[in-house]
């Protein structure tokens, strides 16, 4: 964790984890970024069929399950019981955290850094915590300083907006 020299390999050869400005998900433990993610940070849940356990991914408001046939259905049947990730969606960023993954992939943000490419595990994205030099990492979306609790990331940021960068 820190700097390294080393751009890693991008195991998506360019096909994912990345958007269409060229700039890569960053990828970072949640416990890195303190409390504020877990107070900030919504769950995302989808409902399910109390007798098949269907997901209800794009249906509305079904007279009865499409899988089951299950009925009457109405919002009190549908069973919630656990968010399957935490979303952050404010200010510029796009967040999330699938349920028991400890990462957080940062999608979108205001700001970026130069990172290493993860391992196979998320091929495409940005180790943020194992930054790089400017012309040797992938160009990886990052939170701002305002995340860590001392107001600075543990590698440099600059802004999506002006490609400066931003002492914290």
């Amino acid at each position: 964790m820190g700097k390294v020299n080393n751009p890693g390999i991008d195991y998506s050869r360019g096909q994912s984890n990345v958007d269409n400005n060229n700039i890569h998900y960053g990828v970072i433990p949640s416990n890195e970024v303190g409390q504020y993610w877990y107070e900030e940070s919504e769950g995302f849940y989808i409902p399910f069929c109390p007798e098949c356990y269907y997901e209800f991914k794009k249906s509305k408001n079904p007279v009865k399950c499409p899988a089951c046939q299950y009925k009457p259905i109405d919002e009190s049947d549908f069973f919630t019981e656990e968010p399957i990730s935490f979303l952050y969606k404010k200010e510029g960023y796009l967040a999330e955290q699938t349920y028991d993954d400890p990462d957080i992939f940062i999608i979108k943000s205001p700001y970026f850094t130069y990172a290493q490419y993860c391992s196979p595990c998320a091929p495409g994205a940005g180790y943020i915590l194992n930054y790089t030099d400017e012309n040797i990492g992938a160009k990886t979306y990052c939170f701002g300083h305002d995340w860590f609790e001392n107001e600075k990331a543990p590698y440099p940021v600059y802004s999506v907006k002006t490609g400066k960068r931003i002492l914290g």
